[in-house]
């Protein structure tokens, strides 16, 4: 039985260009190293996906919805269904002066940011610079290599799932209890000074309330440990004085 929209998912794949074989993109660790393209601050897991939600590129999204879990299969993905056709109105040429002290740094192939638009320079001369506007892979067919791992379908399997897409740490520090229609997710202390963290809890709470529509309140608790009193603690265990064995002679 194929899968229907909105249906959640957990997917492993690994994304490159047809024409060159460029990775840039996967949720395995192993194919990350292998292409060099490693990153030490990303986790590598299994991706969520809301099937037919365009949570991944639209001929990705199209694909998985006629899979079963556990089924492996290659994906090829046209540019009108994936970063969109090349538009060469979207290439423009910039006087240098107007990229100001930065202007001496760049060079062919960096990516720079003009009124707020992220492009990449193609050429550099006579005083102006050519910027491309296009999506770096515009106009490329992408293959993705998937396997289909599983559908989420319990409720605590989606609040599992929907809280490390949100929270990328260890899945054993995720803590939450379900109590009929609550929830109380426990954070981790490593999130408190997360930038954005209550964007983040929003984000959570409205893909909880999405998925598992049967609960009415969800409860963030925060714990801060005493770190000091333990240390004091410890320490007077440690020094505490060993009383002395006596030792009572044998009687003759």
């Amino acid at each position: 039985m194929t899968f229907q929209k909105g249906t959640l998912l957990l997917v492993d794949y690994t994304a490159k260009v047809k024409d060159t074989g460029e990775v840039f993109e996967t949720t395995r660790e192993d194919d990350a190293k292998s292409n060099s393209i490693h990153d030490t601050n990303m986790k590598y897991q299994p991706r969520l996906v809301s099937v037919g939600e365009s949570w991944v590129l639209k001929g990705l999204d199209d694909a998985l919805l006629d899979t079963n879990a556990g089924d492996k299969l290659t994906v090829e993905v046209p540019p009108e269904k994936g970063f969109g056709t090349r538009d060469t109105g979207k290439v423009r040429m910039i006087p240098l002066r107007k990229l100001g002290e930065d202007a001496e740094k760049i060079s062919v192939g960096d990516a720079i940011e003009v009124d707020e638009r992220t492009g990449i320079v193609r050429f550099i001369g006579s005083g102006r610079v050519q910027v491309d506007f296009n999506h770096r892979f515009a106009g490329k067919t992408i293959l993705y290599d998937v396997n289909v791992l599983k559908s989420l379908n319990t409720d605590d399997e989606k609040i599992l799932g929907l809280l490390k897409r949100r929270l990328p740490i260890e899945e054993s520090k995720l803590k939450f209890k379900v109590n009929e229609t609550e929830v109380d997710i426990t954070m981790p202390e490593e999130t408190f000074l997360a930038e954005g963290l209550q964007i983040i809890k929003r984000a959570i709470v409205n893909d909880i309330f999405k998925f598992v529509p049967k609960l009415e309140k969800i409860n963030f608790i925060e714990g801060y440990t005493n770190t000091k009193a333990e240390k004091l603690q410890t320490n007077q265990a440690e020094s505490k004085p060993v009383e002395a064995e006596t030792v009572q002679p044998k009687a003759a």
